[in-house]
């Protein structure tokens, strides 16, 4: 297990954090298979938005797996059993705590599982399905851009360029930053992209990445109204299941949230105690930030359970991990970085965007290898 922290160096920022100091964890688990006189290798990363987390996956994590390898395979001995290796990774740590083990979890989970469908010679977003029991995984993912981040140097002409840019690659539907300005300058900057737009707001949404305190969220939250938007996300704190609650109670937008909640309890307690409308909302967990992909299925089947279709599940990241899981799992869309957060963000280099959608592909794994840039520095692991 190789782990390598790489500079994200984006100099942008959101309604909360600068870039361009942000680091990632890229990840390479090394199996004794050989395929082509090659080792079959996965690889992994956690998703932006945290930093890397090159010590937690060194001097916990990695060595708890390759202290015991007998508990590596899979019952038939053909692949890996990612289950068992999660287990493994959470040895001696205690409930609760999530924060940052749960993201370097994440990283080699999604490594672990990219690892183990190679080895079955299948596609990571099919071994999920199965491994669901979902008979009828997407060929075909809704996908919407996500971008429109504060630079002084682009003002409102620059993001409405940018905007532009994303529908002429085949996007539909697009996502921009609120909350790094006041309220009637972050109108102008949506009232500037609607015109974009036609003036159809089911086509933008807008996301405030945590930042207000109740007067301000419920203040941007009539503002929003107004606009019939897609939905508005993460008007307040992430663990402020009180405030969302009544942003939702006010909001007659869709509320999205959920991609700093980090596992599967978080989730739950969100659904439960959030006021997020079953019909009406959006949640947002981000498997490369959440455990990984077994805690993705995971919080799939309690939705179910709590009364949520998995169509109001689009996952943060904007990576092949995400998309995977929404094929896979039948989720309703997943996030898209077209320009951001590269290497990471967005998909294959042959798999273009066609009026808002992503085909998945039959390579074995998560795809990784069919983005070159990606591709490039994840070969640098070996």
């Amino acid at each position: 297990m190789r782990e390598t922290a790489v500079p994200m160096g984006a100099p942008m920022r959101n309604a909360v954090i600068d870039f361009s100091r942000m680091t990632v964890s890229a990840v390479a688990v090394v199996t004794d298979a050989v395929r082509g006189g090659e080792p079959v290798v996965g690889f992994g990363f956690n998703a932006n938005g945290r930093y890397a987390q090159g010590a937690l996956i060194r001097e916990r994590l990695a060595p708890r797996v390759l202290e015991t390898p007998e508990e590596h395979a899979s019952a038939d001995g053909s692949s890996l059993d990612p289950r068992a290796i999660r287990r493994l990774m959470m040895l001696n740590e205690k409930p609760g705590g999530h924060g940052e083990r749960a993201v370097a979890v994440a990283a080699l989970d999604i490594a672990v599982w990219d690892a183990a469908a190679k080895l079955r010679d299948m596609p990571l977003w099919a071994m999920l399905a199965e491994h669901a029991g979902n008979p009828a995984p997407e060929r075909s993912v809704p996908v919407y851009a996500a971008g429109g981040y504060y630079d002084p140097e682009k003002g409102a002409e620059g993001l409405v360029a940018e905007m532009q840019g994303y529908l002429d690659r085949g996007y539909v539907q697009v996502k921009m930053k609120i909350g790094g300005a006041t309220l009637d300058e972050d109108r102008a900057r949506i009232e500037a992209v609607l015109d974009l737009l036609d003036g159809d707001g089911a086509r933008l949404a807008v996301d405030a990445n945590g930042r207000f305190d109740r007067e301000t969220a419920l203040a941007y939250a009539e503002a929003m109204g107004a606009y019939g938007l897609a939905w508005y996300e993460e008007p307040g704190d992430p663990l402020d299941f009180s405030l969302n609650a009544a942003v939702a109670a006010a909001c007659p937008a869709p509320i999205a949230t959920g991609e700093n909640l980090l596992s599967l309890q978080d989730a739950r307690n969100l659904l439960r105690f959030g006021g997020m409308r079953p019909g009406t909302d959006f949640v947002q967990f981000d498997p490369a930030l959440a455990y990984g992909l077994g805690e993705t299925v995971d919080i799939v089947a309690m939705m179910k359970e709590e009364g949520w279709s998995p169509r109001r599940f689009l996952p943060h990241g904007g990576n092949l991990a995400a998309l995977a899981c929404a094929g896979g799992l039948s989720l309703g869309g997943c996030e898209s970085y077209p320009d951001v957060f590269q290497p990471f963000g967005g998909f294959a280099d042959d798999t273009p965007v066609e009026d808002g959608r992503v085909g998945l592909s039959d390579a074995p794994g998560a795809g990784f290898e069919r983005k070159a840039t990606l591709h490039a520095l994840l070969q640098d692991l070996l």
